[in-house]
């Protein structure tokens, strides 16, 4: 099994943008680097909670743990030459512009230097971090959702009640028939079908 939460990420993202116009509802991080890992997408950590956060999994404690350690992520990339500002309540850092960063040979440095400390993110921080859904853009993930299942991608998660997807989430992407489902059911999401070789 494989985890792929890139193209969880993406349906949803891609479903809020086709049925509002716009970016997703809640979404305020344009330009900001990512604060996960390497900035690639993460692995979550935290165990399950109810809807209100204090779920029977621990949520608090994972994100407890996780605004410590991105402080000491932080105090890293402070100690490594980078003006790094303190962790926000749901241990964001906010840094600046992306493209910049990627350019700045200190932070480069900084960064691979303090990747070990940068800690994945738990699910109740993604819960919090993510996009309120309409009605409609959620019958579109589980639509979505449905169609993956129906055509050969039988581990395809369901969609939580909110639309999104939490938590440490498993199933296989490199099969054929889950690339042709992810192919028949993109239209569901907005996304078009590719057409011709040399893509994908």
């Amino acid at each position: 099994m494989r985890t792929n939460r890139m193209l969880l990420a993406a349906a949803a993202a891609v479903t809020a943008f086709a049925l509002t116009g716009c970016g997703g509802g809640g979404d305020d991080g344009a330009g900001k680097i990512p604060t996960a890992g390497d900035g690639s997408s993460s692995t979550a950590t935290g165990k399950a909670t109810n809807g209100d956060g204090t779920g029977s999994g621990g949520g608090k404690d994972d994100v407890t743990a996780y605004i410590e350690a991105k402080r000491a992520w932080v105090t890293c990339l402070r100690e490594n030459h980078v003006d790094a500002p303190d962790p926000d309540a749901n241990g964001q850092v906010d840094l600046g512009d992306a493209g910049a960063l990627k350019k700045n040979p200190a932070f480069l440095r900084a960064s691979g230097k303090c990747s070990s400390l940068n800690p994945p993110v738990p699910a109740e921080i993604e819960r919090r971090l993510a996009p309120k859904l309409t009605p409609e853009q959620i019958r579109t993930q589980r639509a979505y959702a449905d169609c993956m299942q129906k055509n050969g991608a039988p581990d395809f998660p369901d969609p939580e009640p909110d639309g999104n997807v939490y938590g440490d989430v498993q199933w296989d992407s490199t099969t054929a028939a889950a690339k042709q489902a992810a192919r028949s059911c993109a239209p569901i999401i907005g996304d078009p079908v590719e057409q011709g070789p040399g893509k994908g």
